[in-house]
């Protein structure tokens, strides 16, 4: 992928829960170099692999997920799989962890994990899960969001060592109330 958008969500009226199903096989983003993917659903393994400037939202992802990612922004709204981050020189994560468990599962060699403070961050981030909800109709996402003051508390930020980038470097919560923006990304 190296831009546009690609969005997948169950059909509405759907009887199953998005976010426990499988809705992306394996090694989706493998590569990619631009563009935004929202998917209310899990991904299969190596999702992101490679990723060097993909934005995406996913509620779910196998093993080695974000592994040897060079750029972009991935947000995981439910479980990893193990050796998450493994490789990943650059770009930024952000994992929801209701269980306590993703520290676990996380490949920490080249990676740190934060929880976030900064309150711009915290929005950005909001602003990517508000745009994910109206895009896909995520459940799941809408269940976040009416909890944010809870839910914000139970994301990792995982970060290559030494880096700073966060959601503020590919959102502007201020300007873009109704679209997603990525920087270097021009929306068809």
């Amino acid at each position: 992928m190296t831009g546009g958008q690609i969005i997948i969500a169950p059909p509405i009226g759907a009887s199953f829960a998005a976010h426990k199903n499988t809705i992306l096989g394996n090694t989706v983003l493998y590569g990619a170099t631009g563009g935004q993917l929202f998917a209310a659903g899990r991904a299969g393994e190596r999702f992101a692999v490679r990723n060097s400037g993909a934005m995406a939202v996913i509620e779910g992802v196998g093993d080695h997920g974000c592994e040897y990612m060079t750029g972009g922004m991935v947000v995981v709204l439910g479980e990893t799989g193990r050796n998450f981050a493994a490789g990943m020189s650059a770009g930024v994560a952000y994992v929801l962890d209701t269980q306590g468990v993703f520290p676990m599962r996380c490949n920490p060699e080249l990676v740190d994990l934060h929880r976030i403070d900064d309150p711009e961050e915290l929005e950005a981030l909001r602003t990517v899960i508000q745009s994910h909800r109206r895009k896909t109709r995520s459940w799941r996402a809408s269940q976040l969001l009416a909890e944010w003051s809870r839910t914000q508390r139970t994301f990792w930020r995982v970060t290559p060592h030494n880096s700073t980038t966060t959601a503020r470097d590919f959102v502007d919560a201020h300007e873009h109330e109704h679209d997603v923006s990525l920087a270097g990304v021009s929306h068809l």
